[in-house]
């Protein structure tokens, strides 16, 4: 493991010790998981916003694909995390606070959210909260897309429905810990989200 993968992984094991909610993860997203991730974002994407994320791991992965420092937003609530992501990241806009705060501060401009969040294990009223904030500020053809360690689809049916969503699942990537599955949600034709 190279030096920077292996002080990231040591700084995220602490944290997962001392905030097992805020992290509830194992390891950070791999690079395999964090390039399928890019591969979803729009070939005309410039403003992206991020949702958890953690040391970066997807952080890098967006910029690779692209996007300026100056046209990506993180949101993270770990404090450990964001004094982190302010060192590895200059030029990239750090929101130290929760994902349903991007509805305050765009509305309509962003092309894509990118998720690090455990949509899964929250509340269907969490995440009716995370997705129509995202909605809010995503363009009329925006995406979110999100990923899963678990077999079905991390946004409650109902919750999608209601939003007015669709989702489009990619192949598994088995070289994360654990394996996890992309999803990228869109409004449906006649979607009201």
């Amino acid at each position: 493991m190279p030096a920077t993968r292996a002080a990231e992984f040591g700084l995220f094991s602490r944290q997962i010790l001392r905030h097992p909610r805020q992290v509830s993860a194992l390891a950070p997203s791999s690079p395999g998981l964090a390039a399928m991730m890019a591969r979803q974002l729009p070939v005309t994407a410039t403003r992206v916003a991020e949702f958890g994320a953690g040391l970066g791991s997807l952080t890098r992965a967006i910029l690779a694909a692209g996007i300026a420092p100056h046209d990506l937003t993180l949101f993270e609530v770990n404090d450990t995390f964001c004094a982190s992501l302010r060192a590895a990241f200059p030029g990239v806009a750090i929101v130290n606070g929760p994902a349903q705060g991007l509805a305050a501060t765009e509305a309509g401009s962003l092309d894509a959210v990118v998720s690090g969040l455990p949509l899964l294990s929250m509340p269907a009223d969490t995440q009716r909260d995370i997705l129509a904030a995202a909605f809010h500020a995503l363009a009329p053809d925006g995406v979110y897309i999100q990923f899963t360690y678990g077999l079905f689809a991390p946004l409650r049916a109902a919750v999608a429905r209601d939003l007015g969503l669709t989702a489009t699942r990619t192949a598994r990537v088995w070289k994360n810990i654990p394996p996890a599955t992309v999803y990228v949600y869109r409004r449906a034709r006649n979607g009201t989200a």
